[in-house]
C-alpha cells in the first residue's frame, strides 16, 4: 500500500498493492492495521456504504455537521471524480477542495478526513461507489453545500449537463452554509 499526499495535507490518496497474473487479480481492500501504520491515522470505520450511479450524475457536496464522518471511498465499476472541500474555518485550507480520478481500473481510494464535504462526477456508464465512515449516518444532521459554488471553483471535467437530486440543486453557496469550527 502506498499513501499519496495531496495539496490538502489531510486528504490522502491510497494505492493498494495488487497482484494481477492471467486469472485476474487480487488485493487487500483495507487492512486497519497496515492503514494505520502508512497513514499515521487511529481510525475506525463503523459503516460501509455503496451506491450505484449513472452517466453524468453528481451527487454531493456532502457532509454531517455533527456526528461527523471521515470516508474512505472506492470505485468497483466505472469510474468517477471524487473530491473533498475543507470546511474547517479554523484551517488554512478552508474553501479548498482536492479532486482525484477513482476507477475500478486504478484502483486507487481517497481518504476525506472528518470536517470535509464529499462529492463525486460519474465519468462512464454507471459507477458504483464503495466507501467505509466512521461515523453513523444521521440524517438530521446531514448537510450539503452547492457543487458549482463560484467561490469553490472546482473544476469537475463535465462530460454534459450533470443529473443532480433535488437537494443537491437547491444546496446553499459556502457563503451560507454551516461549517465547522
Amino acid at each position: 500500500m502506498q499513501v499519496i499526499s495531496t495539496p490538502i495535507p489531510e486528504v490522502l490518496i491510497i494505492e493498494p498493492q495488487v497482484f494481477s497474473d492471467q486469472r485476474g487479480f487480487f488485493m487487500e481492500s483495507y487492512n486497519h492495521q497496515r492503514f494505520c501504520e502508512k497513514t499515521g491515522l487511529q481510525v475506525e470505520f463503523v459503516q460501509d456504504n455503496h451506491s450505484r450511479s449513472g452517466a453524468n450524475v453528481l451527487r454531493g457536496l456532502h457532509y454531517q455537521l455533527h456526528q461527523i464522518q471521515g470516508k474512505l471511498v472506492r470505485v468497483v465499476v466505472g469510474e468517477v471524480l471524487d473530491v473533498a472541500v475543507d470546511l474547517r474555518r479554523s484551517s488554512p485550507t478552508f474553501g479548498k477542495s482536492v479532486g482525484c480520478m477513482l476507477s475500478a481500473e486504478n484502483k486507487r481510494q481517497l481518504w476525506i478526513p472528518p470536517g470535509f464535504a464529499h462529492g463525486f462526477y460519474v465519468r462512464s456508464d454507471q459507477a458504483e461507489v464503495l466507501y467505509k465512515t466512521t461515523g453513523y449516518y444521521a440524517a438530521q444532521h446531514d448537510r450539503c453545500i452547492r457543487w458549482n459554488d463560484p467561490d469553490l471553483a472546482i473544476d469537475w471535467e463535465l462530460q454534459g449537463e450533470p443529473i443532480l437530486s433535488v437537494k443537491d440543486q437547491n444546496a446553499p453557496f459556502l457563503k451560507d452554509a454551516e461549517t465547522f469550527p
